[in-house]
């Protein structure tokens, strides 16, 4: 049986969360949720992750899990604020350790933060299998957006790519940031396209070209079909070659230098000052 996935859609950061269970009642997995940030204010708000709060709660679910595919560098998360109102554990790939190393140095980040991951509750090693209640899911490390990034194999026929693939017509990720590589993207996402061609692909991100609506679900027979960049006949050369071409042309996202801080802590922010208040550092012609 399909696994029954809830999608939310921040338009803002055109990112998707998604919700699994196994029915009414049951464990279920949050993954890849949004904290609301004005970068002009430096105000958050919790208005996505409080439709994912009052879901959970209207279907009765119990929350086993808060996954995160990876440091994201375009929102906050709002994960430990869910964890506070409804429970669940959050995780991520035991790359982060990487990524933190490369960014406590890069914010000069306080000498008490630690590079072991311990921010998290649970760090997932490559291939490993867990559950979310009777659903059996295993986590993928997919690197070369990030170091880090992991893919959710959730009951064998649905996952969650993450920042690896996008919808056919948009593409794929970024490499440039630091730690990416786009041969490792090539590799992980003809990873994922070597699973059965009707597996749902859930996307972490959409982008629509042309007007098109948003869309959150396609599978690896329509990737594998007509990904712009990474549909079978494309060589790891030819994908190299474009994915470097094309990251030139690209601006940071806007929300990178804070997203960055709070999520290598797991959605917390960095400690609060004498004054109480938490502060996000910026770096000067360091990026």
């Amino acid at each position: 049986m399909i696994v029954r996935c809830k999608s939310f859609f921040d338009e803002m950061t055109a990112t998707f969360t998604y919700v699994v269970d196994d029915g009414p009642g049951t464990p279920c997995a949050i993954i890849d949720s949004v904290l609301n940030y004005d970068p002009k204010s430096g105000r958050t708000s919790t208005e996505s992750a409080d439709q994912i709060i009052a879901y959970i709660r209207h279907e009765n679910l119990r929350v086993q899990w808060l996954l995160e595919t990876h440091a994201h560098a375009d929102h906050l998360s709002a994960a430990p604020y869910i964890r506070r109102a409804v429970g669940g554990k959050i995780a991520i790939g035991s790359a982060i350790q990487t990524v933190q190393g490369v960014f406590k140095k890069i914010f000069n980040l306080e000498p008490e933060f630690q590079l072991d991951g311990s921010q998290f509750d649970y760090l997932f090693e490559p291939d490993e299998v867990f559950h979310i209640g009777n659903i059996q899911a295993q986590a993928w490390h997919v690197p070369g957006h990030t170091p880090a990034d992991m893919a959710y194999l959730v009951n064998k026929d649905t996952m969650f790519v993450g920042d690896t693939l996008f919808m056919p017509d948009v593409g794929s990720a970024r490499c440039d940031f630091p730690g990416g590589s786009a041969p490792a993207l090539y590799a992980s996402a003809r990873r994922i396209l070597a699973l059965p061609d009707q597996t749902r692909l859930m996307m972490c991100h959409d982008y629509p070209p042309g007007g098109r609506e948003v869309r959150h679900e396609t599978t690896v027979a329509q990737q594998r079909a007509h990904n712009i960049h990474l549909r079978d006949g494309i060589s790891e050369q030819e994908f190299v070659n474009m994915r470097t071409t094309r990251d030139d042309t690209l601006a940071m996202p806007t929300l990178l230098l804070p997203s960055i801080q709070v999520n290598i802590r797991a959605g917390e922010f960095p400690p609060a000052e004498s004054n109480g208040i938490h502060y996000l550092k910026i770096p000067i012609n360091a990026l």
